[in-house]
Formats: C-alpha cells, structure tokens, sequence
C-alpha cells in the first residue's frame, strides 16, 4: 500500500471548504505525524479543521511517531515542526508522496526525492478522478476562506480545465 503523509495546510484547507474526505477517496488512508496532530487538532482546537481532523483520526487518518528524531532536529533548522516530521516520516516510510503546500517544505522534499503534492494539486486531481464537478469553484471558495492561490495560478488551472 502507498504511503501518503499530510502536513497540517491541506488538512485545514480541505477542511474549510468541507472536502477533506476528498482525501480519504483519493488515497484510503493518509498519515500524519504527531507534530502535525497536535498542530491542528490540540493548538488548534477550536479553529477549522480540529473537530473534523480529529474524527478522522479515529476512522482513516493515522498518527504516528516519526523514530529519527535527529533528522527532524537537523530539518527543524530550516522548516517549522510539522513539516520536518512529514519528511523525516516521508524518509522513514518511503511515501510515496507528500501532502505539502508551502513552498520551503516543497523544495526540501524535492531535494530528498520524496513526491509532493499540494492542496491544488489535490483539487485539480479530485477533478480529474470525478470526485469533484467544480474545481475552478473549489479554488475560489479557499480563496475566499484565506487560502493563497495566485491569480497566474488560477488562470492556469481555468485554461486547463476550460481548454
């Protein structure tokens, strides 16, 4: 079975717009370290995506442990928490890819070999598979709810979908 680990963005992205059961119909089950449950789910308690993220914890999202803690201190160097525990675990279990939206994890991952995937990416994929009618409508209603997206980026993804 593929191995795919989540950062906190698109889980809390996904679940501001009430589709992060997309993720479930894409992949079956996704993986998330501790830093990255404890960064949306207890710090976030209360803010979008704890409630859900949580009670996917007990059905399809799994926690775990990342064991190098010393690759996680050498990456803390350069990258926040979660996203050093969601490459070090991508390592660790030989993911096959990496949920990660901000641009320094992305390049870090992409050094390490390991396969990134971010929340647009994720919407434009849900599309291609039927899981969603809408995309352009998707992107917009994250915009709308504080997710940054790039005008250049959207029209792209327009073109693509309209062309």
């Amino acid at each position: 079975m593929s191995i795919i680990i989540a950062n906190a963005s698109p889980l809390i992205a996904l679940s501001s717009i009430e589709r992060l059961q997309i993720l479930e119909k894409l992949w079956k089950k996704i993986v998330i370290p501790k830093a990255v449950y404890r960064e949306v789910v207890e710090d976030g308690a209360g803010k979008t995506g704890a409630d859900i993220v949580s009670d996917a914890c007990n059905e399809w999202i799994e926690v775990v442990s990342v064991e190098n803690v010393e690759a996680v201190r050498v990456i803390r160097a350069v990258l926040d928490e979660g996203e050093a525990e969601v490459i070090a675990l991508g390592q660790e279990l030989n993911a096959k890819l990496l949920l990660l939206d901000n641009r320094e994890p992305r390049l870090f991952a992409a050094g390490a070999n390991l396969g990134i995937i971010g929340t647009v990416g994720i919407i434009k994929l849900a599309w291609k598979k039927g899981l969603i009618d809408k995309p352009v409508k998707e992107l917009k209603e994250l915009r709308l709810k504080g997710f940054w997206i790039s005008d250049n980026l959207m029209a792209k993804i327009r073109n693509e979908i309209e062309g």
